[in-house]
């Protein structure tokens, strides 16, 4: 009667684990790597985080790596200690050319080996994919294919970071390689583009990104996490005035309630375009819903105490 109780007990609470972790909502941040080299770890909110991409980790043009990053020991380490999973990130919104020769058939086989050989030297759980524009071109599909098997094969996990910008570059085989993505829902507008001014990371963004995705392209709920920005975008007076870009951190630093707000008048007459602590509230509530989880870029940009966005995060999320 008692092993009879204990078996059932074992089978329900392994049930149950396997029932959290389906359900578990994700909360993705950004880290930059080299602040995660200096061995500072007391300050990274790793109790409010599940996953940390390490960005970025690029190879030079024959595909090598060669830095030492070992100092890295002791982030892994505090990552691992809260539960927290940290990945290396590659790629980025900055031009990046060696990787359209790296992916081609003569180098990429060797490139998935460095790869993977970054990841287990240093005990990280995976890579997150974030190569954008031309780096998504007619290699990207067979490329995330071959390094999604030689990571599974080690137990290693596989993200990406897209956006709908791309959609007609990313084919429904490379999307599901990934075990989530991470839907970049920020940028619409930015210094780069100064004749159109104006906010970068609406809500109503968000929806349309995660329909697009969830809905036309039928990647499950599961599988998605909804980015958002720790960080804004400032334009004017004049459309001929320079753009400028502001983390969230400084500005509720600089002007008191503007974390209650998604825009914010500067003396200078700029205007600034953020997200502020009631929109993030309801893009997580939206995350809840259509995805499963938050992306941050980037959790360095911040405010501390109870203007903290990640804070803010966490309680919508429960």
């Amino acid at each position: 009667m008692r092993l009879t109780s204990f078996v059932l007990l074992l089978q329900f609470s392994l049930l149950s684990t396997f029932v959290n972790a389906q359900d578990e909502f994700r909360i993705v941040g950004y880290y930059s790597l080299k602040a995660a080299q200096t061995g500072e770890v007391k300050s990274v909110p790793f109790k409010q985080l599940t996953h940390v991409n390490l960005w970025f980790l690029n190879p030079g043009t024959e595909g090598n790596f060669v830095d030492d990053l070992s100092s890295l020991a002791s982030f892994v380490k505090a990552a691992h200690k809260h539960g927290v999973k940290v990945l290396f990130s590659i790629g980025g919104g900055s031009h990046q050319p060696q990787y359209q020769a790296l992916l081609e058939v003569g180098q990429r086989g060797m490139f998935i080996e460095s790869l993977v050989e970054q990841v287990i030297k240093y005990e990280l759980d995976g890579l997150d994919i974030d190569l954008e524009s031309a780096n998504i071109d007619e290699n990207y599909e067979v490329f995330v294919t071959e390094l999604g098997i030689a990571l599974r094969a080690q137990n290693k996990l596989m993200t990406a970071a897209i956006a709908v910008y791309y959609k007609d570059q990313l084919t429904d085989k490379a999307i599901a390689q990934f075990e989530f993505v991470n839907v970049m829902s920020y940028d619409r507008t930015g210094p780069w583009r100064p004749e159109k001014p104006g906010p970068h990371a609406l809500y109503e963004h968000a929806v349309d990104d995660l329909t697009y995705f969830g809905e036309d392209r039928q990647v499950p709920k599961s599988k998605m996490t909804l980015g958002v920005p720790f960080y804004g975008y400032g334009y004017g007076p004049e459309l001929t005035s320079k753009a400028i870009s502001m983390s969230y951190g400084k500005i509720v630093e600089s002007f008191k309630g503007s974390e209650l707000k998604d825009e914010w008048t500067m003396p200078d007459g700029k205007i600034l375009y953020y997200n502020g602590i009631p929109t993030m509230k309801k893009k997580v509530d939206l995350a809840k819903e259509k995805a499963s989880g938050i992306m941050i870029w980037q959790i360095q940009g911040d405010a501390r105490g109870p203007k903290s966005l990640l804070r803010a995060i966490n309680r919508a999320a429960k």
